[in-house]
């Protein structure tokens, strides 16, 4: 493997996906942060989807779990609320309570949503959280529209606290959001051409994934007031822990259990994603890495029909040879170098030990999990 891919940290994925080696995580300290994320900010979330028209509102709780297809209530997958916990903790940062920071938790998951809606009808994805998508139930036209109204209903809530701080904060919302639609074309344009490096790789998700959460670790620091310079910090922790985050999603993406992530096996191999392990095994150099340069030049040539026919054996094989090249472990390790990268930038800040423990339980939460 090229020197800058070389190993730096020791994190890594077992052979069924989970994480292993990796910090022990305070399960009854995360939990308890997840929890408290739900409780403040899914009331104001349902008050902020009611708004919206029909059928539009309807279709958006199907999304968010809180109906089935049908319409029945339903307590189905949400999703992990770690921006929520986030926000909420970033407030107490600032010296305030926790609900401070509630408006901007129920922002930064309304974008968030907003891009899983749009995404998951671009990537052709079926299935999310074990359902059906939204797309697929109730067709793109809807997953288009709703998306768009969670967009402008992440600006509204904000906005309508008509404070300073609430204009700062809708600034940073509103760069995050611009910045995932660009790691998102950048993340379409990457399916189409043959070789990426990894340092586009890396732009690419912490545009996607890491500005986001780097807005969701602020945002609540901002509503209470935070100058920008603990602002800015908070932020770098979050995408510093996005990019953790995402490299643990592209291991998953390819090696995760279909069980445990809601995804069909090999589920970024059958997209022709450029995810962390793909590029890193091409970038390796080798007969692994090769070999695997040479199957995925030919695959590019293929239809999405062709692709769509191949046996859970070819997906193996592609999946195997990313393995030898290096593509796996160098992804795991890089996990383990942004989540010390985000940890440390918590040092700059003077804030109670207590909360310093809370947002290093949940960064090691982002890299030991199954999903």
């Amino acid at each position: 493997m090229t020197t800058h891919l070389r190993a730096r940290t020791s994190t890594s994925i077992g052979n069924r996906g989970e994480t292993v080696a990796s910090p022990a995580i305070d399960t009854a300290s995360v939990t308890a942060l997840l929890e408290r994320g739900r409780t403040l900010a899914t009331p104001v979330l349902r008050a902020a989807v009611s708004r919206l028209a029909p059928p539009m509102d309807t279709v958006a709780a199907y999304h968010f779990g809180w109906i089935d297809a049908e319409g029945n209530p339903s307590d189905g997958d949400s999703g992990k609320a770690v921006r929520p916990a986030l926000a909420l903790l970033s407030a107490e940062v600032a010296g305030k309570g926790p609900e401070v920071g509630v408006p901007g938790a129920v922002a930064v998951e309304l974008v968030h949503n907003f891009s899983l809606l749009h995404d998951d009808l671009m990537d052709g994805d079926e299935q999310r959280r074990h359902r059906d998508t939204v797309w697929k139930v109730h067709g793109p036209a809807q997953a288009i529209l709703v998306g768009d109204a969670l967009f402008a209903l992440a600006n509204e809530i904000l906005l309508e606290l008509g404070t300073v701080d609430a204009g700062r904060a809708t600034r940073r919302l509103t760069v995050a959001t611009r910045k995932l639609i660009d790691g998102q074309a950048q993340d379409i344009s990457y399916e189409h051409r043959e070789r990426v490096t990894v340092e586009e790789c890396l732009e690419m998700e912490g545009n996607k994934t890491g500005a986001l959460l780097a807005c969701a670790v602020s945002i609540g620091a901002v509503l209470g007031g935070a100058d920008d310079r603990t602002a800015d910090i908070l932020e770098r922790y979050g995408y510093h822990l996005g990019l953790a985050f995402q490299a643990v999603d592209d291991l998953l993406g390819i090696w995760g259990d279909p069980d445990a992530t809601g995804k069909q096996t090999w589920s970024d191999l059958r997209q022709r994603k450029k995810s962390l392990p793909v590029v890193a095994a091409l970038a390796a150099g080798g007969p692994a890495s090769e070999r695997l340069a040479g199957i995925l030049a030919a695959d590019a040539k293929k239809t999405e029909t062709e692709i769509a026919d191949f046996t859970e054996e070819e997906f193996a094989s592609r999946a195997a040879l990313i393995e030898e090249a290096g593509g796996r472990e160098w992804t795991s390790e890089e996990a383990r170098r942004q989540h010390a990268t985000a940890i440390a930038a918590l040092d700059e800040i003077d804030m109670p030990e207590r909360i310093r423990a809370q947002l290093v339980a949940l960064a090691d939460f982002v890299v030991v999990r199954e999903r």
